[in-house]
């Protein structure tokens, strides 16, 4: 009751604030970046139960962000005039992946549509997915007893995110799009809300551009965030480029490929943008929890996000380029080394950000921070020939693996 009535105060104050403000007022800051605070800290809460599709938890998260845009004056874009848009899939037990089975449990699930209708013709979508992974029975990276996965990073914070960017816009005085807000369920399952949406749609052609927000919670000290999608229209480099506060370290990613909800986006044929600040130790574990967000880091990314959405409101419909899609390659693994790499590392080399215990990286004594550059025969010069890398080996063989660490080359014997 409580955390109740301080929301409410937070929420009275900021309208007296925008009310006060001119429209050319952006971000009346205090105040939102409370309410950003406050928006993690509810979906992440131990009452949400982890999100997962399909359960109560997830239903609850959904009515919270429903009330939320209520509260911003988003229009009801789901169902029947409602804020839900409903789907249902057959559970696969691949998550990420694109298919699902046509045998099993049916899970439904809801996405949550909020809108802006300026009149325009063309509409910007910007979400990010509000579900996980509930008690962990799938996709957790967690060895123990069930336990919540609060999941306040991925993505409790890009949620909040999309709440942010709703009543910043709402208020700023942005006319010449309409602007769908999404917060997608299934995500975790495999893209499934945001499959469904794309798929189901009649404003597909209409749709100029999308922002997709999915872990921006964990900005570290270089202020390394990841942009995928660059490449996706030729307006996006250099407006990106051309916006210098706040500052980031970027590593730039040409692909509108991911294993988040903009590649649905993407294979439709529409630009898109995913930010991510990288993944971490409490990855679908957890401890992924509130009190490890940076919250500043969190405002900084959703107040620039929202700058490139101000310099593209008079761009028109954004042309789509196809990418180069490396990551669409098909590849067979029956092996791996049980590292979970540094997706924001851009020299030379894979770079492990995390060792799995019992794992063959781990066995071999590779450590958080390594940097692998040959498998076997097989030089490693980025992800992608990491990945290819991999494809080559089988189970029960032995290679010599050459790391760096500390800036000195040395040889692991990893038994696969």
């Amino acid at each position: 009751m409580k955390s109740k009535q301080i929301y409410f105060c937070i929420y009275i104050l900021s309208l007296l604030i925008v009310t006060s403000c001119s429209k050319k007022t952006s971000f009346p800051l205090g105040v939102q970046q409370q309410k950003l605070t406050m928006d993690i800290q509810t979906l992440s809460a131990d009452d949400m139960e982890g999100r997962e599709t399909g359960t109560e938890g997830e239903i609850k998260a959904g009515e919270f962000i429903a009330g939320r845009f209520k509260e911003i004056g988003l229009l009801p874009a789901g169902d029947d005039e409602t804020y839900f848009q409903g789907f249902s899939k057959k559970k696969n037990g691949n998550p990420h992946g694109e298919e699902t089975s046509t045998t099993g449990t049916e899970i439904k699930g809801k996405n949550v549509i909020g809108y802006i209708d300026n009149g325009s013709e063309n509409i910007v979508v910007i979400g990010g997915h509000y579900d996980h992974l509930g008690y962990g029975s799938e996709g957790s990276l967690y060895v123990g007893d069930p336990a919540i996965h609060n999941g306040a990073d991925d993505n409790s914070s890009g949620v909040a995110g999309v709440l942010f960017l709703a009543e910043t816009i709402k208020i700023s005085g942005l006319k010449n799009h309409n602007y769908m807000f999404i917060c997608f369920s299934g995500e975790e399952k495999g893209l499934w809300g945001s499959n469904y949406f794309i798929n189901h749609t009649s404003l597909k052609n209409k749709i100029s551009y999308m922002i997709n927000m999915d872990m921006i919670g964990r900005l570290n000290a270089d202020r390394k965030l990841a942009v995928s999608g660059i490449g996706t229209s030729p307006i996006f480099e250099s407006t990106i480029d051309d916006i210098k506060t706040p500052k980031f370290n970027f590593k730039k990613d040409l692909s509108g490929m991911g294993p988040s909800d903009h590649a649905s986006f993407y294979n439709a044929e529409v630009p898109v943008l995913a930010f991510f600040t990288g993944q971490h130790s409490d990855y679908h574990k957890p401890s992924d929890d509130a009190h490890l967000i940076n919250y500043d880091g969190v405002k900084d990314i959703t107040e620039y996000i929202y700058k490139v959405i101000s310099k593209l409101d008079k761009k028109g419909k954004l042309p789509f380029t196809k990418t180069k899609d490396e990551t669409q390659e098909r590849m067979s693994f029956s092996v791996t080394l049980g590292v979970m790499p540094d997706y924001l590392f851009d020299g030379k080399g894979m770079k492990i950000d995390g060792v799995k215990d019992g794992k063959p990286a781990g066995l071999s004594g590779m450590e958080k921070g390594d940097i692998v550059i040959k498998m076997g025969d097989l030089e490693v010069v980025d992800m992608q020939s990491y990945m290819k890398c991999l494809s080559f080996f089988k189970q029960g063989q032995t290679v010599d693996v050459v790391i760096v660490r500390n800036g000195l080359e040395m040889v692991k014997k990893v038994k696969f």
